[in-house]
């Protein structure tokens, strides 16, 4: 029998937010297009060097979704695979419940096409990933319990 061999895996660590806002019917949800994609997903990105996790979380959603937020609750992790320029990478990405605080002046950056608020129907439908819906219920349900006991 041949020797077994063990594929090399990168791991990547990011964070991401699952923001919400008040509206008059209760709460709407924030979804992004990446530049150059029909795919609509939840803000997210790799944790620099020396940042936490909420700190990152913090700054991908203000990049990418052009808005400042409050976090108020960890609402998860979500770990997958997937294959980039042929090297099989691991990712783990940590989210929190984040409440909006007002749009960023200079708007989301280059790497997002769009950015939109939806109510929670309308978010599950358009959202892509099963992940990223799964992580848009347990933020639901986090609110509507009431945060106190996941807040940060």
């Amino acid at each position: 029998m041949g020797e077994g061999r063990k594929e090399k895996v990168n791991r990547e660590f990011s964070a991401g937010g699952v923001v919400f806002k008040r509206v008059a019917k209760g709460f709407q949800w924030l979804l992004i297009k990446p530049a150059g994609t029909e795919r609509w997903q939840l803000p997210k990105g790799k944790v620099d060097e020396g940042e936490t996790s909420k700190e990152a979380a913090v700054r991908e959603v203000a990049e990418e979704g052009g808005v400042n937020v409050r976090p108020v609750a960890k609402i998860g992790t979500s770990q997958y695979f997937f294959v980039f320029k042929g090297q099989k990478i691991f990712k783990t990405v940590i989210y929190f419940l984040m409440e909006y605080a007002g749009d960023k002046k200079e708007g989301h950056d280059h790497e997002v096409d769009e950015t939109v608020f939806v109510d929670f129907a309308e978010a599950l439908e358009k959202l892509t990933f099963k992940d990223d819906k799964e992580m848009l219920k347990k933020g639901r349900e986090i609110l509507e319990r009431g945060i106190q006991g996941n807040l940060l």
